[in-house]
């Protein structure tokens, strides 16, 4: 993957997208269809673009963030292991007591409404969260 020419005053939709960009196989179509059913499944998901360029979604708190590697795209939820996953899409992170994340590889194909399902759910819990406090 090339650096991109980025600078920080750059709005965080448009890091993302040069990201995708620079992603030009397979790892850049699957991270342009989560970024797509994130923001689907919840209308008032802000982008950011935290840690030295890891696209983020938040809602009252980091719902999910994604990054590509050389053979996966992961996406991770910092609040996974509170989250019904009865879809069973997470894959990694099952032992953890708090983050639980996806590997899409390849081949893999992304289950549309049950991961929107999983996104509104992470809302659902930082909202949640929120309204205790």
């Amino acid at each position: 993957m090339k650096k991109s020419a980025t600078t920080k005053s750059e709005s965080p939709a448009r890091l993302i997208d040069a990201k995708i960009k620079e992603l030009d196989d397979w790892r850049g179509k699957t991270l342009s269809q989560v970024r797509k059913l994130v923001n689907q499944a919840d209308p008032k998901i802000v982008e950011e673009w935290k840690w030295m360029g890891t696209p983020v979604w938040s809602h009252s708190g980091i719902v999910c963030l994604a990054d590509a590697f050389k053979d996966k795209v992961k996406v991770t939820f910092p609040e996974g292991a509170s989250l019904a996953d009865s879809d069973n899409l997470f894959n990694n992170g099952l032992g953890g007591k708090k983050w639980r994340a996806i590997d899409y590889l390849k081949e893999d194909k992304i289950k549309e409404r049950e991961f929107k399902d999983l996104v509104r759910s992470a809302v659902a819990h930082n909202l949640a969260k929120k309204s205790t406090k």
